[in-house]
């Protein structure tokens, strides 16, 4: 029964150390998926506008801002993704603590 409560002590810190590391990795990512989504939008839609659609602009089609919606919400959710769990498989190498469940 003592094992049990020493498994469940160290996780806990586990989490609370992660939180700083987490919330910098996240940062980190949404910067990231910012730069890719432009990137991709400028190639996706060639042409005058390089920005990505904002939905209150009358120049873009809701057909163009839903797309646009839909690839920057697909991006962001990789790339947080992605950084969030390699972030996760860093702070498990450094403390040897898994910080999530």
């Amino acid at each position: 029964m003592m094992s049990a409560e020493k498994n469940k002590n160290p996780n806990k810190s586990a989490k609370i150390l992660y939180q700083p590391f987490g919330l910098v990795t996240s940062m980190l990512a949404g910067l990231v998926a910012s730069q890719v989504f432009k990137q991709i939008w400028k190639r996706a839609v060639p042409g005058e506008h390089d920005d990505p659609p904002n939905a209150l602009e009358s120049e873009y089609t809701f057909k163009e801002v839903v797309l646009g919606a839909l690839i920057q919400g697909a991006i962001f959710a990789v790339v947080k993704a992605a950084v969030s769990r390699g972030g996760a498989r860093a702070f498990e190498r450094w403390t040897g603590e898994w910080p999530g469940d």
